[in-house]
């Protein structure tokens, strides 16, 4: 069995600039103000649009995520409707094929500090359902069948993509105080790095989460991070982007 941190990358978005100018171009053909439009003037238009709540206008831009996280949080996730998504199958990966070295991958929960009773009974657990699960395989289930054994911590990947109206929205919900610790985990560094390539669009969120922002963590590929007796704690919200 693998235990690995959680992690999110943004995989395509445009250069900030060019995505301001078509935004300033979309508002400013509401108001028929394009006349105004000159070098500097996209960024403070749209901090503008963003503080009036006019946020149909940056519906026209959009940003791509690979996100890595445990089954709980993507049910989360692929509850936003105004966003697509693919993930990964559970029922055409065959976890017990040489593919995946015929073991499971589960997302270390950052709530719990490795040795504590809760993470030691939590390892248990994931342990015991993989031992099911492969028990399963090996008595002729088909992996669509044996899946029903398998935990809500099983490591899963999305890509998501949406227009930067609804990564608003996801920001909103997902990096308050009341969303669930491993989706918090995941999209504070998102946000910080929205903000960091497209900043007036993210400004007020970014200044209203900064605080709860960890620093920046390593980065850890799901491929590089096996088993091992001592794996490194890291707080909620130390999820790596790259």
């Amino acid at each position: 069995m693998r235990i690995v941190a959680p992690s999110a990358r943004i995989l395509a978005v445009e250069d900030g600039r060019d995505i301001l100018g078509r935004l300033e171009f979309a508002g400013r053909i509401c108001y028929k103000s394009e006349d105004k439009i000159s070098k500097d003037s996209a960024a403070p238009f749209l901090d503008r649009i963003v503080r009036s709540g006019h946020l149909s206008v940056i519906e026209h831009a959009s940003a791509a995520a690979h996100i890595v996280c445990d089954r709980g949080v993507s049910h989360e996730l692929v509850r936003h409707r105004l966003a697509s998504f693919s993930q990964e199958s559970t029922r055409y990966a065959d976890y017990s094929g040489k593919r995946f070295g015929r073991e499971i991958t589960v997302i270390r929960p950052c709530f719990w500090p490795e040795g504590s009773p809760a993470y030691m009974l939590w390892l248990d657990a994931v342990q015991r359902a993989e031992t099911a699960y492969f028990a399963l395989r090996d008595a002729g289930a088909a992996a669509q069948q044996a899946r029903a054994v398998l935990p809500n911590s099983l490591k899963t990947e999305l890509v998501v993509s949406c227009n930067m109206r609804e990564w608003r929205h996801i920001f909103e919900l997902r990096c308050a105080p009341a969303a669930h610790p491993q989706m918090r985990e995941i999209m504070l560094p998102l946000l910080r790095d929205m903000h960091r390539r497209v900043p007036t669009l993210f400004a007020d969120l970014h200044t209203a989460f900064t605080r709860d922002m960890p620093e920046t963590a390593p980065a850890c590929a799901a491929a590089a991070c096996a088993l091992s007796p001592k794996q490194e704690d890291l707080p909620c919200g130390t999820a790596a982007v790259h």
